[in-house]
């Protein structure tokens, strides 16, 4: 492991969910005249899903400190860096899952919006509330029964495409 390049991408991480949480606040800017409600839903869960996100980062740095710790180390030392490590990807896994949750409620909120004011074409309206179903309910799923995650993964694929139509469309369209 490169720990230069490990450190970029964790910067590169934090500056994506920094965007996101700009992006609920420009969407909320946006579409808020629509409906209150579901605007201050939606922002309230992707500024949640953000922070969480970028709270669950400095957990990296702690993982490239044991994986320099276990080089160093020999016999039980190393066996506890990796329960430590183990714990650590576990406490991650189920922080990042939540968030999942919290993104998938944004989504559907500002679909929900969209589908009952036609702010952009029914048909990528409704391709939104789909996918944020999916992989809400895949999410909650995986969450109760950790080796069924199928849906979870249709759903985010769905939800990728669907965000990609919808900024596409709004770049070029709107």
């Amino acid at each position: 492991m490169n720990p230069t390049k490990f450190k970029i991408g964790v910067v590169l991480i934090l500056i994506e969910h920094f965007s996101i949480i700009l992006l609920a606040v420009t969407l909320f800017i946006a579409f808020s005249p629509y409906n209150m409600i579901l605007g201050i839903v939606w922002s309230i869960s992707r500024i949640g899903e953000g922070l969480i996100q970028i709270y669950d980062k400095k957990n990296y740095w702690g993982l490239l400190n044991i994986a320099r710790k276990y080089s160093d180390t020999d016999g039980t030392e190393k066996k506890e860096l990796i329960y430590l490590g183990r714990s650590i990807l576990k406490t991650k896994t189920s922080r990042f899952s939540f968030a999942q949750i919290l993104f998938s409620i944004g989504t559907l909120a500002y679909s929900i919006l969209f589908v009952t004011y036609r702010v952009v074409p029914i048909i990528i309206a409704w391709f939104g509330i789909v996918a944020s179903v999916l992989y809400g309910l895949g999410n909650v799923i995986f969450r109760i029964k950790f080796n069924f995650k199928i849906l979870w993964n249709i759903g985010g694929l769905l939800i990728l495409l669907f965000e990609l139509i919808l900024g596409g469309w709004l770049l070029f369209f709107a």
